[in-house]
Formats: structure tokens, C-alpha cells, sequence
């Protein structure tokens, strides 16, 4: 089953890379952009509970999605930028084993806790 969802997850960002080339960015964009979100993560900076709210408002797929759609319904590719950055890069996130953050720390993930090796 970890397979079969990291491969989700890869053809996920797959869609996130495919939905950027529509847009009239160059592609070094999403290459500049794409660690962005972990910015989301300077919210550790005041705690746990701010680290656990910043890091997963910058990495919910909800997120990424609502601000794309305000893209489209705008007709604003910058807000359409945003939600495929954000979208790919918690897509990639998922697919190395990072998932949302719960408020004990950092390593305490709704995947599991990082600090435990994987079973394979």
C-alpha cells in the first residue's frame, strides 16, 4: 500500500508540472519556486502550535487548490502560480514520507513520526 501511495503522489506532482506548462511562465520558475512553501515552517520560530498552523497552511492540498481556482475565476495566472506551487510541492512532500504536522513537533506527521524508520 506505501508504494501504490507514493506513486499516487508522484503522478500527482506529475499533474502539478503539467498544469504549470499551461501557464505563460518560463520553466525556471517552477524550479525557483518550488521549496517556497516550506517557508511555512518559520512558524516554528514562535512553537510548536504556530509551526504545526504555518507548515500546514502552505502544505493543504485545499489550500493550493482554492487559491488556484481564484486563479481561474480571476483570470490571474499569479494566483494560479501559487496554488500549482503549492499544490506540487506538498505533492512532493507526500511523496518523500512529510505529511501535515500535528502540535507535538515537527516530526509528529499525519504520515507517522518521522523519527521511526519505515517498515518496507
Amino acid at each position: 500500500m506505501k508504494t501504490l501511495l507514493k506513486l499516487e503522489e508522484l503522478a500527482l506532482f506529475g499533474l502539478g508540472i503539467y498544469i504549470f506548462s499551461l501557464l505563460d511562465f518560463e520553466w525556471w520558475w517552477f524550479l525557483a519556486l518550488i521549496l517556497t512553501p516550506d517557508l511555512g515552517m518559520l512558524g516554528y520560530a514562535f512553537g510548536n502550535k504556530a509551526g504545526a498552523w504555518g507548515y500546514n497552511l502552505f502544505h493543504h492540498t485545499g489550500v493550493a487548490i482554492a487559491i488556484y481556482l481564484a486563479g481561474v475565476y480571476l483570470d490571474n495566472q499569479i494566483f494560479m502560480l501559487t496554488g500549482i506551487i503549492l499544490f506540487s510541492h506538498s505533492r512532493m512532500d507526500r511523496f518523500a514520507g512529510y505529511g501535515l504536522k500535528y502540535e507535538q513537533g515537527f516530526k509528529f506527521t499525519h504520515l507517522g513520526n518521522l523519527d521511526k524508520q519505515p517498515e518496507k
